[in-house]
């Protein structure tokens, strides 16, 4: 079953994670909404993740554990298909040069 939200619920949720701080899986789950919705809507918004700082401690809870291991898979997933699609198109564009 699709749920329509309104253009102010979105930005609420969306605020959790750009102003208040919240990671987009806290936000969601706190909100109960699928975690892949709040992040389609960060998506569309141009929200991008912030890097982690490397001088922060890790968290030694594993739920967050977790999420974190999930969310940076996500991120290398997306990266490397990136990188395939770049080494194609420049593959493709320096075959065109005569």
């Amino acid at each position: 079953m699709n749920r329509v939200y309104t253009r102010q619920y979105k930005d609420q949720a969306m605020k959790l994670v750009t102003e208040k701080g919240y990671t987009p899986s806290k936000a969601a789950r706190d909100l109960g909404i699928p975690t892949q919705t709040l992040k389609v809507w960060l998506d569309k918004s141009g929200w991008v993740p912030p890097i982690a700082d490397p001088a922060t401690p890790l968290s030694e809870d594993p739920a967050v554990l977790q999420v974190q291991i999930k969310e940076l898979q996500a991120r290398v997933k997306r990266l490397e298909l990136e990188k395939e699609i770049l080494k194609k198109a420049t593959a493709y564009f320096a075959s065109q040069n005569p």
